[in-house]
């Protein structure tokens, strides 16, 4: 299974790929730095970016700034990585920066449930975007 992340909400989008994942289906992401996260803009910066500054330096919690590892730590917690089927799960979930080239030609699915247009306001951020953010 492919889906495509361009303008769909992660959270939505993430527990499908992540009940997929559980059943034994290989789930691929791709285009993950379009991917939305809803909320207030500078909220959703100053969230993740304490979150980011909290713990200790060598033991974390460790989040990455790179959109495709933040759209898979996102889903890590979805599937139960700590058990055995959880971490087998996990381990099924690849997710992409952009379209690699292995993918095009394949079919490739949008989750209508989990499209930007369901949102009643447009106060939302980029996963791109938002790693950006946390760079600086």
């Amino acid at each position: 299974m492919i889906i495509d992340a361009e303008n769909l909400i992660c959270g939505r989008f993430a527990t499908i790929a992540a009940k997929k994942a559980i059943l034994g289906e290989h789930v691929d992401i791709i285009n993950c730095e379009k991917a939305i996260i809803t909320g207030e803009r500078r909220n959703t910066i100053e969230k993740w970016k304490h979150r980011n500054t909290m713990g200790n330096p060598t033991k974390g919690p460790f989040i990455s700034k790179t959109p495709d590892r933040f759209v898979r730590r996102m889903i890590r917690g979805m599937v139960g990585h700590r058990s055995g089927t959880g971490s087998e799960a996990y381990k099924r979930i690849m997710c992409y920066v952009g379209v690699p080239p292995e993918f095009k030609g394949k079919e490739i699915i949008t989750i209508k449930e989990a499209n930007v247009s369901k949102v009643p306001n447009n106060k939302y951020i980029t996963v791109g975007e938002l790693t950006m953010e946390m760079k600086k």
